[in-house]
């Protein structure tokens, strides 16, 4: 069969090397295969199948340096998970059998239990006995963090299988910026990063859940997923219909051709290797200093990295060797690696140099305070009616004397002049329309503290480039909220001040988990406060994927959810909030939110504040586009984000509630948990438009004071949460 398109030259700057216990991993496997019934007999393999695959050679590539029982360990692990994925094809996606295919998914997890001597079931099929066989063999070997981590990622692995059958039954192709978000929490990387720490060294668990190891495990995963989506697109999208292919995915929504489809996805890979290097150099060394690890704990965590690289170059190798796969005419390696035989000349090479250093400097040589003119705004999708409340007017006066006695117009960083430019309590009013007069005093000033404590870090700690009273300030903060007893700090500045004062009113009937979680929430906040000044010192624009992830940070997402579902009470189960439709609705809204606000504040922030952290120059820096070619993809990526809230409110949470067996008083808080996103996403689009902050004739007039925006939504869906929290 004809290749699609030419694979791309691919980034690959870590030479792959070969375990030399192939031949015992290659046989063992084989045999274990055969004894939990996944050979003949199954239906699903042949020997010659499985032989023909070589995951003993997929193991031996990404885990070249373990011994030979543990290299046998985890090529069946390989064995079982693409035995797996072939199984749940057959049976339930050529089909398509969305029931079967959820029982069957329901019962995996009961055989990965963190309790080494709990009771499993009886398997019932090849996939059940592997699974039940690779935990017992496993887990005794590790801790129970690893353990926890590990079975969340393997039941994530599995869920996508149901993902993707959803959308191969409704005939839908994931956007982009679903797709990747999406490829990533369910897909396999993930759960190789976890055999990588079987294999090399576990991850301290003081580090484990860190942005540095976060990051370092996602752009792994998105490699590794884009690697495999131009692989596998010939077998998935061709042959098995499938939808969830980065390829088609671009291809379809940039209605380009297949081939630059495919470009497009290796530039992306490309970028979020280069993230990984940067993290792995920069941010990694720094975190594990802030956490104080022995020399032991550095040299897991290196390990755990050089681990992580060996698998990018050990699974490229297997990709481009494997009959799973279409390889043909599949390149490798940096630019000066590349062939020079017949057909290539110096100046190809030249070429593929000159287009890898121009990718990796761009990042560094933004020219800020350019003069880009008003703002265009373009028509946004929003099928909601806006709703104002009555106590508008007593809340924009409260407001002011809230931020007087606090310290928040004394401190030189905001006046008067400024609150009533940014309106805040309009953006409250708009969140949640039928708040109490005493919510919406609240929430205003939510907003106003967060939207200050924003403004006020790049204005003090970045004119200073001060990343270390940063830190210290952002220590402070995280004392100001005590989960038990009174505040660990005396006040000494607006922000501490104010942080105390809402924190005593809003946690006052609280459980101590609550205030767990809302403390984690805005420590999630001002963290991504101070990533954001470490690019700025840089020069450094993120890539869309990492900005899009942080963006979330800046935006107080995690505060305004978890706000808003302590709103509706404990009538949701938690594993409803965790599970994929959610999630995706949840960050569909505070996506379109965050762009929203991109596009309002483009002039704002680029033109007058010298920022870097805006969608729109983002995509004019990563794609090489002017500005409104750049404002095309973020416009069309808000359109897409409110269909697809809108998409899961038709079409996912039905059956969401239908598989969970939601109660009715659990469909009613769910229903009005969705209630609480409409109005934020209504409010938050009045609230762009009425405002004077990001109107051309204020900013003129204003010139002399501007700091970076990141808008109010920093507590804004937060305001319904607030209303049931406080009445």
């Amino acid at each position: 069969m004809t290749q699609p398109f030419e694979l791309p030259h691919f980034y690959m700057p870590y030479p792959a090397r070969l375990n030399p216990h192939l031949d015992e991993a290659r046989a063992h496997s084989t045999e274990w295969a055969r004894e939990m019934g996944m050979l003949e007999g199954s239906g699903i393999w042949e020997q010659a199948d499985l032989e023909a695959h070589d995951y003993g050679l997929l193991c031996s590539y990404t885990h070249p340096d373990c011994d030979g029982p543990a290299l046998s360990l985890i090529t069946d692990w390989y064995v079982w998970v693409f035995f797996f994925d072939d199984h749940f094809l057959d049976m339930y996606k050529r089909t398509p059998d969305r029931a079967a295919g959820k029982a069957h998914l329901d019962r995996l997890p009961l055989f990965m239990p963190l309790d080494l001597h709990a009771e499993v079931p009886e398997p019932q099929n090849p996939v059940e006995a592997g699974l039940k066989d690779l935990w017992a063999r496993t887990v005794p070997s590790m801790s129970v963090d690893w353990r926890r981590r590990f079975a969340l990622a393997t039941e994530h692995l599995l869920n996508e299988s149901m993902w993707e059958l959803s959308n191969i039954d409704e005939g839908r192709i994931a956007n982009p910026v679903e797709y990747i978000e999406m490829r990533r929490k369910v897909g396999g990387a993930p759960w190789s990063a976890g055999l990588v720490e079987y294999a090399s060294a576990e991850v301290p668990a003081a580090v484990a859940g860190t942005r540095p190891l976060r990051v370092l495990m996602e752009t792994f995963s998105d490699a590794v997923h884009l690697r495999n989506d131009l692989f596998s697109y010939q077998r998935e999208v061709q042959d098995e219909g499938e939808n969830s292919n980065g390829v088609l995915v671009l291809e379809k929504f940039f209605d380009c051709t297949t081939q630059e489809a495919a470009d497009t996805v290796n530039d992306i890979l490309t970028s979020r290797l280069h993230q990984f290097e940067h993290t792995a150099l920069t941010e990694v060394p720094a975190v594990a200093l802030e956490k104080g690890l022995t020399p032991d704990q550095v040299a897991a965590v290196a390990a755990y990295t050089k681990g992580l690289q060996d698998w990018q170059s050990g699974g490229h190798e297997w990709h481009m060797r494997s009959s799973r796969y279409m390889n043909k005419g599949a390149r490798t390696g940096p630019p000066w690696q590349s062939p020079r035989g017949p057909g290539t000349s110096a100046a190809d090479v030249a070429a593929l140099l000159a287009s890898a250093a121009q990718q990796r400097l761009r990042v560094y040589t933004h020219v800020p305070y350019q003069k880009v003119g008003p703002s265009l705004l373009p028509a946004f999708h929003m099928p909601y009616e806006l709703t104002l409340s009555p106590h508008l007017d007593s809340a924009r006066s409260n407001l002011v004397d809230w931020s007087h006695r606090m310290g928040i117009l004394e401190e030189g960083v905001w006046d008067e002049d400024k609150l009533a430019a940014y309106d805040l309590a309009l953006c409250s009013a708009g969140l949640d329309p039928d708040a109490t007069c005493e919510a919406l005093d609240l929430s205003a000033q939510w907003l106003a503290w967060g939207t200050y404590g924003d403004d006020y870090y790049p204005l003090v700690y970045g004119h200073r480039r001060d990343l270390a009273a940063a830190r210290l300030s952002t220590a402070r903060l995280s004392a100001c909220m005590p989960v038990e007893g009174d505040p660990a700090v005396v006040p000494a500045d607006a922000m501490e001040r104010g942080l105390i004062d809402l924190w005593a009113r809003t946690t006052a009937g609280m459980s101590a988990d609550q205030r767990q979680t809302l403390k984690s929430a805005v420590d999630a906040m001002t963290e991504s406060w101070v990533w954001e000044l470490s690019n700025q010192f840089q020069n450094r624009i993120p890539d869309p994927v990492d900005y899009l992830e942080m963006r979330r940070a800046t935006f107080g997402s995690d505060l305004t959810l978890s706000l808003c579902r302590m709103g509706q009470g404990p009538a949701i189960p938690p594993q409803v909030y965790r599970s994929g439709p959610v999630s995706a609705l949840e960050n569909a809204a505070i996506d379109y939110a965050c762009l929203l606000n991109d596009i309002f504040s483009y002039q704002k922030e680029i033109e007058y504040e010298g920022e870097i952290h805006n969608a729109i120059l983002v995509v004019q820096n990563f794609f090489g586009v002017d500005y409104p070619t750049a404002l095309g993809v973020v416009h069309d990526l808000t359109t897409q984000r409110m269909q697809q809230f809108e998409h899961i409110i038709a079409h996912e949470l039905p059956v969401l509630y239908d598989d969970f067996r939601l109660s009715a008083e659990a469909r009613a808080a769910m229903d009005a948990y969705v209630l609480d996103l409409q109005n934020w996403l209504a409010g938050i689009l009045n609230w762009h438009r009425e405002v004077d902050r990001y109107k051309a004739e204020w900013l003129g007039r204003r010139s002399h004071g501007f700091l970076p925006d990141r808008g109010p939504a920093p507590f804004a869906a937060a305001s319904a949460g607030f209303a049931q929290l406080v009445s």
